[in-house]
């Protein structure tokens, strides 16, 4: 399914108010943020999809759980040449936390290109 599609089942939503941490150096130390645009999940409210770079030709996407998100931080909204514009977001996910990490791609025999050439 290409990553468009995704875009387009998932849908947006807004984000929820997170405390800032009091103390940011100590707060690095225990999270690693992740930036992109953040989508609910399409069957699992208790998770979040943060796609990378949503008009790129080569994209991935992150699976998260909602609970392991303890900040998010909105990045200005990226457009693409249709005027169309994106949510972009930073969030800072607790360390040690399980997470997926999504690569689309077409299924081909690369064998098979070889020789048509």
């Amino acid at each position: 399914m290409p990553i468009t599609m995704v875009l387009q089942e998932a849908e947006t939503f807004e984000v929820e108010t997170y405390k800032k941490p009091k103390d940011f150096k100590q707060f690095r130390e225990t999270h690693v943020a992740f930036s992109g645009s953040p989508f609910k999940h399409p069957y699992d409210a208790e998770k979040m999809i943060l796609v990378a770079d949503p008009y790129s030709t080569n994209t991935f996407y992150y699976e998260f759980r909602a609970d392991t998100v303890s900040f998010v931080e909105e990045l200005p909204s990226i457009v693409n040449l249709d005027g169309e514009t994106v949510m972009m977001a930073r969030i800072w996910v607790k360390k040690k936390s399980v997470a997926v990490r999504c690569s689309p791609f077409v299924v081909e025999d690369l064998r098979l290109a070889d020789k048509q050439l």
